[in-house]
């Protein structure tokens, strides 16, 4: 049996080994978001907290349909000042932050769904108002109810190395296609994306599995 002296040196060890596991996880395996506004309902709700596959083969394998989280690609989000916080609250989140348990607040995030992946041509929208992706109508059962595929048209080619995103809530999402006068021309360079959405974990009555779904039938 160990005496308490014993587990007292050993906790720094163990602390340490906990964090050094923790930043590994956030690393290289899954790290956890915060959602903020409506653009991914009724995938995704406000204040749902979801857990993102990080493992590195994930951001260069983006397929049609995943719902992928990425650093802001070019100045798509105002920037965040937070000026409520305490000196002891800061340095919670920030803690929090280097583990992994919160983003880091100077890299702003987005989560939207990959419509477009490298070589794919993408147009809005037929007579019957559906989506386009190498001349083939695409099936999007997750559009939120009553909107359209698109509100706007347009006609893109993806370049190699990035994707075109869109929201699910179709009505409520600056994606993409409000962005084509931007330095990508409204795409996502496949660097910028930190991984594929795979749950919902928070609250408890959203938890959910959040499955690929191929948008071309």
């Amino acid at each position: 049996m160990r005496s308490k002296g014993s587990l007292l040196r050993e906790l720094p060890v163990l602390i340490i080994v906990a964090l050094l596991v923790s930043l590994f996880i956030k690393s290289f395996v899954v790290q956890f978001f915060y959602i903020p506004s409506g653009s991914m309902e009724n995938t995704l709700q406000i204040q749902d907290r979801v857990a993102v596959n990080r493992l590195p083969f994930t951001s260069h394998h983006i397929s049609r349909g995943d719902v992928v989280v990425f650093r802001d690609p070019a100045n798509w989000l105002p920037e965040i000042t937070d000026t409520s916080s305490t000196p002891l609250i800061a340095k919670i989140k920030s803690g929090l932050v280097g583990v992994g348990i919160l983003p880091n607040p100077a890299k702003q995030y987005l989560v939207k769904r990959a419509i477009g992946i490298a070589g794919d041509h993408v147009i809005c929208c037929t007579k019957d108002g559906k989506l386009t992706v190498n001349g083939t109508p695409i099936t999007e059962p997750y559009i939120f109810k009553g909107n359209v595929p698109s509100d706007m048209n347009f006609d893109v080619t993806v370049p190699k190395d990035k994707i075109w995103v869109m929201g699910d809530h179709r009505g409520a999402s600056a994606d993409s296609r409000y962005h084509q006068d931007d330095i990508n021309k409204g795409m996502v360079p496949l660097s910028r994306v930190t991984g594929r959405v795979f749950a919902i974990i928070w609250p408890l009555k959203n938890a959910a599995y959040i499955p690929q779904i191929d948008v071309v039938k």
